[in-house]
């Protein structure tokens, strides 16, 4: 995903010199065809994330569109006073990018484990929250964040992530992509376990239980119709997240399901409980340790399964 976004974001500079990036000493790698492509609009400022941000609302406030970029919660925590007070009270068209969501820089400790920044973004009043699911959602993301007018937050995974789409697909923000057909159940997943999702679903169909699975892409604003749908049209739904269960794509799910009206219908957050990890290791096992992999998932997927099949 982070080549994605580099990508896509020196192709978008290339048309619309108002955009801009701003980091945070790190992904030189990454980041240097940007910065030799375009000096003028390339600032790294240093191990000083609250600085970046106040930098970047500065800029925007000036009519650019600036992208600030650093690894899991260094462009969200660390800063979030300037990304509420700076950002998003001024309606400042700043895009927060952080790179490794979820366990993605899992043997660097629980300092790098961005675990809670969905929620804490979702709350933050005008931000759009933004987690692809592949590269191709990445890039398709990276454009619709930079047209968007106003704050959003871009949460990619690290590198090597699967690739689940063909070259195109219909991305809108706000609108969840069909990725598999259904009518058993809904898994409905954000960010990097997309490819986790589909796997387990292709395991579900050898069972005779065929699941749909939706992309949810974009956080806030929730496809409350995709929702509903799945909830009209299938017996169950479950959210996927490599996230906090509290306030993340779980509890969006589950606030439009409440408040709908509509018949009851089996749901179920798969995330990760509300703590921190104690164990250290690559992303592949951390998810596995906190039931994220595939099979952990289908095994929490069988009281779900029981029900629907009274």
């Amino acid at each position: 995903m982070r080549s994605a976004f580099f990508q896509t974001l020196v192709e978008l500079a290339e048309a619309d010199e108002r955009i801009n990036l701003v980091v945070g000493d790190l992904g030189f790698g990454v980041v240097e065809p940007f910065a030799a492509r375009f000096p003028a609009r390339y600032l790294n400022a240093a191990v000083a994330e609250q600085n970046m941000t106040g930098i970047a609302a500065g800029m925007a406030l000036s009519g650019k569109v600036v992208f600030t970029y650093s690894i899991a919660n260094f462009p969200t925590l660390r800063c979030l006073e300037q990304i509420r007070n700076d950002v998003c009270y001024h309606r400042a068209d700043v895009k927060v990018v952080a790179v490794g969501g979820g366990f993605a820089y899992g043997a660097l400790g629980m300092t790098h484990h961005a675990t809670e920044d969905l929620a804490i973004m979702r709350a933050l009043p005008g931000m759009v929250v933004v987690a692809p699911g592949d590269p191709v959602e990445a890039a398709h993301a990276t454009r619709a964040v930079a047209a968007h007018r106003g704050p959003c937050y871009l949460r990619l995974g690290r590198a090597g992530e699967p690739t689940v789409h063909a070259a195109s697909v219909p991305f809108r923000l706000g609108r969840a992509i069909p990725v598999r057909a259904g009518c058993d159940l809904t898994l409905i997943s954000t960010g990097g376990l997309l490819s986790t999702a589909v796997e387990v679903a292709g395991r579900l169909a050898r069972e005779s239980v065929e699941a749909r699975v939706l992309s949810m892409h974009t956080v806030k604003p929730l496809d409350t119709e995709a929702v509903l749908a799945a909830a009209r049209e299938t017996a169950a739904i479950v959210t996927l997240e490599e996230h906090s269960v509290i306030g993340g794509l779980g509890s969006a799910v589950a606030e439009v399901l409440a408040e709908a009206g509509e018949r009851p219908i089996p749901f179920r957050r798969l995330g990760l409980p509300s703590e921190f990890a104690s164990e250290v290791g690559d992303q592949a096992y951390l998810r596995a340790v906190h039931g994220l992999s595939e099979d952990e998932l289908l095994k929490s997927l069988k009281p779900v399964l029981d029900l629907i099949r009274r």
